[in-house]
């Protein structure tokens, strides 16, 4: 298709394709305001490496929200188990006796006193 001459170096555009050639690769645009990041540091980059440098900080906020929410868990179990456990207690007839004799005393008492003051 393209026939090469002697001074035509560049392949034609079948041969480049199968070969991976320059071609495939999309070419630099220079754009105002834009640097190349690797080589031009600006101030998003120089803050980047220092994000990664330290991820201590990273690694203690999610230790904090593990914590946080095994925190919840557990107090959730504990409320969920003292809720379930709870229950009345069962009528003792002793005490029942005992309450009613008590009863039964302070109205003795308070007739006598009626009728001490009469």
């Amino acid at each position: 298709m393209y026939p090469r001459s002697a001074g035509n170096t560049t392949p034609a555009p079948s041969e480049s394709r199968c070969r991976g050639g320059p071609e495939n690769i999309a070419p630099r645009r220079n754009v105002p305001g834009v640097t190349d990041s690797t080589t031009a540091p600006n101030a998003a980059n120089l803050s980047e490496p220092n994000r990664r440098r330290s991820p201590v900080g990273r690694t203690l906020m999610w230790v904090g929200i593990g914590l946080g929410i095994a925190s919840v868990s557990v107090a959730v179990g504990l409320v969920a188990v003292r809720v379930a456990l709870r229950r009345e207690a069962p009528s003792d007839e002793t005490a029942d006796r005992i309450q009613a004799l008590i009863d039964e005393a302070n109205n003795l008492i308070k007739t006598l006193d009626e009728k001490k003051q009469s």
